[in-house]
């Protein structure tokens, strides 16, 4: 098939949660005899540079150079329409134009788009199949932001988390078939009742890449990975330093944290000055210091989808201990392959019982890993796509045939 992919994020090199995605499965359907054609944004000579890796992997690529000011301008000139101002981020008339070009030049058998956002530039097309994989429910994520944020703060984040569920709700059923990245993510797109075809894969992890070494670590250090500009893990981190820190220090005074991810805040930083917690910034490979770690923390209270994160610390067999709504996008059972909590003095209680027993560190890990290589390897969700797109091209194929019998049956 001659498929074209459209996605928010520039899928190479796919180092953070919305490039590894769309590159997987990028990289599957040219891998699998299909002729893949990317169009995305880019929003540096930096990534436009880095981008280039992508050629191997797809049949033609087509960057659409964006630049913040502009884009923050699209965005607020949207806020007095219905038009969610995430798509004013998300817009690139370069793009556009692309896309127009491809549509007028070529013959696509599938369009495929990864993330709502980018949904804007082929809503419109009528007469080629169309997959929308939503990935995460971003009205969602909205609306929770709005419950963190002051006043007004939060009411812009309230308009915006409604504006995007009318969108969403309005590209469902623009699209043949609609997909979310976990289970509890397609629940939420199913409650919307749109009538949608709808379905869902889940993210895999390279087990190979992120696998165990010999198993040495500092029995009193913990971890926790992710870009430090995203407001979930920004919010998370400072929560975990004020109300859990200081309870793991009382027990063990010579705990360490590391925090390791791009672009911390200043707020971020300073709580490098807190006793044994190190703000690293960016790292050339989070791996060290992850296996070096007695466990990963990621008790994130703002989590939709999956988070990477985890999947990647339990695949290089480091134990991990999760807020239950994050645990939600894992397919793993808490307990058994990961540890779950929310109060302060859980989370402190659960750290500490791996920290202070290897035994059950040992087991967590061992467990963890083995449950990463049976639910979240990639060429089995691949192969979940798979399915997902057959069945697709067969509705799609049975409808147009219908539409035409019925044309044949009553000509005007």
């Amino acid at each position: 098939m001659n498929i074209l992919y459209l996605c928010h994020r520039f899928p190479f090199p796919p180092k953070r949660g919305g490039k590894i995605r769309p590159f997987n499965m990028i990289r599957h359907l040219q891998a699998s005899g299909h002729r893949v054609t990317v169009c995305s944004l880019v929003r540096s000579e930096a990534e436009a540079a880095e981008g280039q890796g992508i050629a191997p992997h797809c049949q033609a690529f087509h960057m659409g150079r964006v630049h913040e000011p502009l884009q923050w301008a699209r965005m607020i000139l949207r806020l007095p329409l219905t038009t969610p101002s995430s798509m004013g981020y998300f817009y690139s008339g370069e793009i556009a134009a692309r896309v127009r070009d491809l549509l007028r030049t070529q013959r696509f058998d599938l369009i495929f788009v990864h993330c709502s956002s980018v949904a804007q530039y082929v809503e419109h097309v009528q007469d080629i199949p169309k997959i929308l994989d939503f990935g995460d429910m971003d009205s969602q994520k909205w609306l929770e932001y709005a419950n963190y944020k002051p006043f007004p703060l939060s009411l812009g984040y309230r308009l915006e988390g409604t504006k995007m569920l009318w969108a969403e709700k309005r590209l469902a059923r623009r699209f043949d078939l609609c997909t979310a990245t976990t289970r509890a993510e397609w629940e939420t797109l199913e409650s919307y009742g749109t009538g949608a075809a709808t379905d869902w894969f889940p993210n895999g992890v390279d087990a190979q890449f992120f696998s165990p070494t010999d198993g040495a670590y500092d029995p009193d250090t913990i971890s926790f990975i992710g870009r430090m500009d995203y407001y979930p893990n920004q919010e998370c981190m400072q929560r975990f330093c004020k109300e859990v820190w200081p309870l793991l220090q009382a027990r063990r005074s010579g705990m360490k944290l590391l925090i390791v991810g791009a672009d911390p805040s200043p707020a971020i930083r300073a709580l490098g000055t807190l006793p044994g917690v190190t703000v690293t910034g960016s790292v050339p490979d989070v791996r060290p210091y992850i296996r070096g770690s007695a466990l990963m923390v990621a008790p994130l209270a703002i989590a939709r989808g999956t988070q990477n994160k985890i999947l990647e610390a339990m695949a290089m067999g480091v134990p991990v201990v999760t807020s239950r709504v994050a645990a939600g996008g894992v397919d793993a059972e808490p307990g058994r392959h990961l540890l779950v909590a929310d109060a302060p003095s859980e989370l402190a209680a659960a750290i500490l019982g791996l920290v202070e027993r290897p035994e059950e560190r040992a087991r967590l890990a061992t467990s963890g890993r083995e449950r990463m290589l049976s639910h979240h390897a990639w060429p089995r969700s691949m192969q979940r796509l798979d399915t997902i797109i057959e069945g697709c091209m067969s509705s799609f194929a049975q409808r147009r045939g219908g539409a035409a019998a019925r044309t044949l049956r009553n000509p005007a």
